[in-house]
Parts: structure tokens; C-alpha cells; sequence
């Protein structure tokens, strides 16, 4: 499990909800270095979860790629190690 990738996306444009194309990813708040702790998030069964920290909606788009995002500015990498 430690060699499977875990999409971040992050919400520094301020907008109320982001789709994405994962159901289990991590919210970061903004990007770093204003970054609130990471946070997974797995949706399960649901379309749509909210961010205990950031209060961002998240909603699931399976026309996205996992790592997409709408707005793409959303979409983060950590750097690697």
C-alpha cells in the first residue's frame, strides 16, 4: 500500500465546491505553506463530502481523471522525498 498514490487537491481560489475524479483523496486547504493538516477523505458510496477543516465541498466527477480537478488550479502534487 505504501506505493499507492493518493491524489491532494487544495482550494487557494476560494470557491465553495470542487469536482474531482477520486472518491479517496487528501484536502490540504490551500498549498503550501498555508496548508491545513492533510486530511483523507473518502467518500464510500457518496458523490459529495465535506472538508472538517476547510469546509470545501468535494464532488465526485467520473468524467475527471483521478488527479483532475475543476477548477484545475485544485489539482496538487506533493514534491517527492
Amino acid at each position: 500500500m505504501a506505493d499507492a498514490f493518493v491524489p491532494h487537491f487544495a482550494n487557494d481560489v476560494g470557491v465553495p465546491a470542487i469536482r474531482i475524479g477520486a472518491k479517496e483523496f487528501m484536502c490540504i486547504g490551500a498549498k503550501p505553506p498555508f496548508d491545513h493538516p492533510h486530511t483523507f477523505l473518502d467518500m464510500g458510496g457518496d458523490t459529495e463530502i465535506i472538508c472538517p477543516y476547510c469546509s470545501t465541498v468535494y464532488r465526485y466527477d467520473a468524467t475527471l481523471k483521478p488527479t483532475e480537478s475543476d477548477p484545475k488550479e485544485a489539482a496538487w502534487q506533493p514534491k517527492a522525498a
